[in-house]
């Protein structure tokens, strides 16, 4: 009998030595695709790149605004060659970035480095210690930053959060009259649609996405503890806070005048927040969805060659709204701790932001991730009106509510016999298996006007559904 042999990992081929580089996360692995639009503004080439752009419109304002005795208005090659910097940093400038800063164990002054080698040996030379003059390395940080995140934000987050609330929106439009039967506490309740529902998510949906798209972005470039202290001292008849907030304006940023060395980082708590409300949200949709699944309202298209269970054939599982919650649960946490930790900050500076900034791009990656993964599980879905209409026509008794309702009415108008209405369907209706007839039976009885009583006659559950399909069409543009 041949034992089983027990894992021994040591004993394996090593994929950390492996080429290319595997990666770790799925972000970086399996879900590349999905992540891969935020490359270019959330990871760490990424923030080099917009370091040099901060270094290099820094150099080049401070000749424009000739803040500094020497300095001088740069000639259109001059400030071509300055912004060719960091717009060809590429493959070649990210390793030759990685190898100034062996040498520094420094990231931005290796930047500092990296730029006044392309400036050596031309015109620029002269002017090379403008090159971070009177910053410190979060005056360039901070900035980047901001430029990354509201890059990231307009460009790939918002353009696919707002896909997403418009295909919610035209599936709510397109279901508007659809009538569902509710379920509040998980027990049959008063009808609505299938399309108001999806309404209200979208409608909550697009309303966190207003607040995204008021965001302000801050920044601030006032040296080493916020004082303006070095460029004081070096040259003090320059109004300084006029430069500084020139220059962080015209960044397309909002000015922050009072700082210690680092941008508080209130602007990122804010934006986090609303983000990770997003996704909450959106979680709800994910759940409700699942849940309708679940219960036949809606059918999942079977994918060719897919397999939904490896032991039962029959299955399609709702696997998109199952890892859109997981994702977005991450996301959320990962925005959480974000938002708490970028907001304090030991005296004037410690480097807490300096490792959990590097994770901004990662809580945006999971929730890029579950955005297109509900995208792609809506586009999957289609109504089964049977199921629905089945499940009003078995649930009678949620008619009891517009008739006791219709009798409270008829009571405050003086109509005779109209006494304890709540109470009379309730013994007619709870716990009870109603159908249309017993519905009718006790209808029938009552002593109503012929209109109101011809009204509730003709009630049922498929037509209880007041002003659903009306709400989507007036509120949900």
């Amino acid at each position: 009998m041949v034992a089983v042999t027990a894992w021994n990992p040591a004993a394996l081929v090593s994929f950390a030595a492996l080429e290319p580089a595997i990666a770790l996360g799925p972000l970086d692995g399996r879900y590349r695709a999905a992540a891969a639009p935020l490359v270019d503004h959330l990871s760490e080439p990424a923030l080099n790149r917009a370091r040099l752009h901060v270094e290099v419109e820094w150099f080049i304002h401070l000749c424009e605004r000739a803040a500094v005795p020497g300095a001088r208005a740069l000639t259109e090659d001059e400030t071509a060659l300055l912004r060719a910097i960091p717009a060809e940093f590429g493959a070649e400038g990210i390793r030759e970035h990685a190898e100034i800063e062996k040498v520094t164990v420094h990231d931005v002054k290796a930047i500092e480095y990296y730029i006044k080698r392309r400036i050596e040996g031309t015109s620029l030379s002269p002017l090379a210690e403008l090159v971070h003059f009177a910053c410190t390395s979060e005056d360039i940080n901070n900035l980047s930053y901001a430029l990354m995140v509201k890059g990231a934000v307009e460009q790939v987050w918002l353009p696919a959060a707002d896909a997403l609330a418009g295909q919610i929106a035209e599936l709510a439009h397109a279901t508007a009259g659809v009538a569902m039967l509710s379920r509040t506490h998980g027990q049959t309740a008063t009808p609505t649609t299938l399309g108001k529902e999806l309404a209200v998510l979208a409608h909550r949906l697009r309303r966190q996405l207003r607040r995204v798209e008021s965001q302000e972005y801050l920044g601030k470039i006032n040296g080493a503890t916020g004082t303006f202290g070095a460029h004081t001292a070096a040259v003090p008849d320059t109004d300084w806070v006029a430069v500084s907030q020139s220059f962080v304006e015209g960044l397309g940023l909002t000015w922050n005048p009072l700082t210690t060395q680092i941008e508080s980082h209130d602007w990122q708590a804010e934006l986090y927040a609303d983000v990770a409300r997003f996704g909450r949200i959106l979680h709800n949709l994910a759940t409700d969805v699942w849940t309708y699944i679940s219960l036949g309202y809606f059918a999942q298209a079977a994918v060719a060659g897919a397999i939904g269970s490896s032991a039962m054939p029959h299955k399609i599982n709702p696997i998109r709204f199952e890892n859109a919650e997981a994702n977005l649960e991450i996301s959320a946490a990962l925005f959480d701790t974000l938002g708490s930790t970028l907001v304090t900050s030991r005296l004037q500076r410690d480097l807490t932001d300096s490792t959990s900034q590097r994770n901004i791009g990662v809580a945006f990656g999971h929730s890029l991730l579950a955005i297109d993964n509900v995208r792609r599980g809506l586009g999957a879905l289609s109504v089964n009106e049977a199921a629905l209409a089945a499940d009003l026509d078995a649930s009678w008794e949620v008619l009891a509510e517009p008739i006791q309702s219709a009798m409270r009415a008829a009571a405050v108008a003086g109509v005779p016999g109209m006494e304890n209405p709540y109470e009379r369907l309730k013994d007619l209706t709870r716990g009870q298996t109603i159908d249309a007839g017993a519905i009718q039976e006790f209808v029938g009885g009552l002593e109503l006007p012929e209109d109101v009583k011809s009204r509730l006659s003709a009630l049922t559950p498929g037509t209880y559904v007041g002003l659903a399909e009306a709400l989507v069409d007036r509120y949900l543009a």
